[in-house]
């Protein structure tokens, strides 16, 4: 079925896109203008990052290096005036490179704080250590096993993290600030945050245990309802989703397929003029109508620092509201072509020391390039590696299979070095930006009919996941058939399931809590916990190296 892909108003590569003008009304009084820069999924990328995800499309439709928190801060500074409010639209944090992780992102966020992030919405990713640890880094205190980090006790986050739409279970009450008031020139403008409402089903189910994750639009007319009682007219809305763009998409344009973002961006409280979203990834400027068929303005900025995205618009002293027609969006590129913050640069220079000597550790040796690049089947040769890991690491509690999700692997393995350590050499760095969310191994007990079951699962109306088996486990594919009979031939150590039969399976808690949607998981009995994922990576890649990249004949089919 071919997805219709709409037309937005959009501007010309390189260009500021406008808003379109609101219907005539009363003669607006004296306005202010009010400038935002804003920046989604971080992702904890201090250093700049590298290959594809350390490049960006400019306004020429060039690829061009981009990111790095010494950049970001050069080109925050370039951009902002003395009306200028810094936000964030989440994923900040979690999924995060050494230098950040290694102390529970605090690095991060206190570089946030530096360059002026006065709120954020919170993303999906601020979950992966739990609802208290968010907490944590939001109020200060240091971590309750690590302790404290080099830079002694954390003070805190300088913004507001926002959720509207994130809601205490057994009360109802916010479990997170719904939203926040700033002052900018003598008007007051009003930020809300919501995170995607899959939340629940892409982070581990502990860590959000006791939440619920509202639609995003109701909880957006909740707050807007009551900053507009508040005398607020001018919102902002600050939302961890959107939508896709096709490939090489420069910075400006609005070539969105329309999806989760689109709908809140129509759909949330008129009162709302300008949405900034994240969560995919994507750069867009769009305009899109309101409920009471007024335009507003509706963007995203990348991910990993390589954007950012500014909105001017003015606001009208006598009534508080948003001029609509002097909205203006613009993706900037955070080229490396400029200097470098130095005060930045020192200060990721300082966290880059202290990782270090764990960073540069070798661990283990690989023979060739260990990859993510799925055969026809959707089977990987690092997804492979890793699952026969995560069963070494629990043999002993009776493991017969493993299952990686792919969502999980986060880096390719290249045999070139990619420092000093020399080709080949595995270190502790490279390890932890694979596998880096610190997810713990577990083995349950499955039938042979649930293992089936479990297998189906890899398809659902939004898409496929292909779960990467270990050595001892085998399965055929047929993508023509339908959903739900897709999975065949499944053998576990050669021999045909029985249904009847029973089967240890490991997996990390995050599969075992039913995460992606593996929902048969949370059907196992006889739960024995392990070790971290990565601590089994490590162990594998010490006791077995060197490490050659393994026949993708385990899933069979198309």
């Amino acid at each position: 079925m071919i997805r219709r892909r709409i037309t937005l108003a959009c501007a010309l590569a390189g260009l500021a896109v406008g808003v379109a003008a609101q219907p005539a009304a009363a003669r607006p009084g004296p306005s202010a203008p009010v400038r935002l820069l804003a920046l989604n999924d971080f992702h904890g990328n201090l250093e700049p990052p590298s290959g594809s995800s350390g490049t960006a499309v400019d306004e020429s439709g060039a690829s061009v290096p981009a990111g790095g928190a010494a950049y970001i801060a050069a080109h925050l500074k370039r951009l902002a005036d003395r009306n200028t409010l810094t936000v964030a639209q989440g994923d900040l944090i979690g999924a995060s490179p050494l230098i950040s992780a290694a102390y529970h992102d605090e690095p991060s966020v206190e570089f946030l704080g530096k360059v002026g992030v006065t709120a954020s919405a919170v993303g999906n990713h601020e979950f992966d250590e739990g609802y208290k640890e968010l907490l944590r880094i939001q109020n200060g205190g240091c971590h309750p096993e690590d302790g404290c980090s080099p830079a002694g006790r954390w003070k805190g986050a300088r913004f507001d993290y926002l959720g509207a739409n994130v809601l205490k279970e057994k009360t109802g009450k916010p479990a997170i600030r719904p939203w926040t008031i700033r002052r900018i020139n003598g008007v007051r403008v009003g930020f809300i945050g919501v995170v995607t409402k899959t939340t629940p089903s892409i982070v581990t189910p502990s860590g959000v245990q006791g939440l619920r994750f509202d639609d995003e639009v109701a909880a957006a007319d909740r707050a807007a309802r009551e900053l507009k009682r508040r005398g607020v007219r001018a919102m902002v809305l600050l939302v961890h989703e959107g939508d896709q763009t096709p490939s090489g998409q420069r910075p400006d344009a609005c070539g969105v397929t329309p999806g989760a973002g689109t709908r809140i961006a129509r759909d949330a409280d008129p009162e709302i003029d300008v949405v900034l979203a994240g969560h995919t990834h994507q750069q867009y400027v769009c305009s899109v109508k309101d409920p009471a068929g007024r335009p507003r303005l509706y963007s995203s900025g990348s991910s990993f620092g390589r954007v950012v995205t500014q909105v001017d618009f003015r606001v009208d002293r006598r009534t508080g509201d948003v001029v609509r027609s002097s909205l203006r969006g613009d993706n900037h590129v955070v080229t490396r072509d400029v200097p470098p913050d130095p005060a930045i640069e020192k200060f990721v220079q300082t966290w880059k020391e202290r990782v270090s000597e764990v960073a540069n550790k070798p661990i283990g040796r690989i023979t060739a390039d260990l990859t993510r690049t799925p055969s026809p089947a959707g089977e990987t040769a690092l997804g492979d590696v890793i699952a026969d890991a995560q069963l070494a690491a629990m043999k002993d509690q009776g493991a017969q299979i493993a299952l990686m999700n792919p969502g999980g692997v986060r880096a390719d393995l290249t045999y070139a070095a990619s420092g000093s350590e020399g080709d080949g050499v595995v270190t502790y760095g490279e390890a932890f930006a694979v596998q880096p969310f610190s997810n713990v191994m577990g083995v349950v007990t499955l039938t042979g009919a649930q293992l089936d079951r479990l297998l189906e699962q890899q398809w659902t109306s939004a898409g496929e996941k292909i779960l990467q088996p270990s050595a001892t486990l085998r399965f055929t594919i047929d993508r023509s058939k339908p959903i739900g009979d897709r999975v065949s031939d499944i053998t576990v150590d050669g021999r045909p399931v029985d249904p009847e039969a029973t089967y240890r399976v490991a997996a990390n808690n995050f599969l075992l809590g039913g995460g992606d949607g593996f929902t048969v998981f949370t059907e196992g009995q006889d739960l024995v916990l392990g070790p971290v994922d990565l601590d089994a990576f490590q162990a594998y890649l010490e006791a077995n190296s060197p490490i050659s990249p393994p026949a993708l004949d385990r899933i069979s089919g198309q």
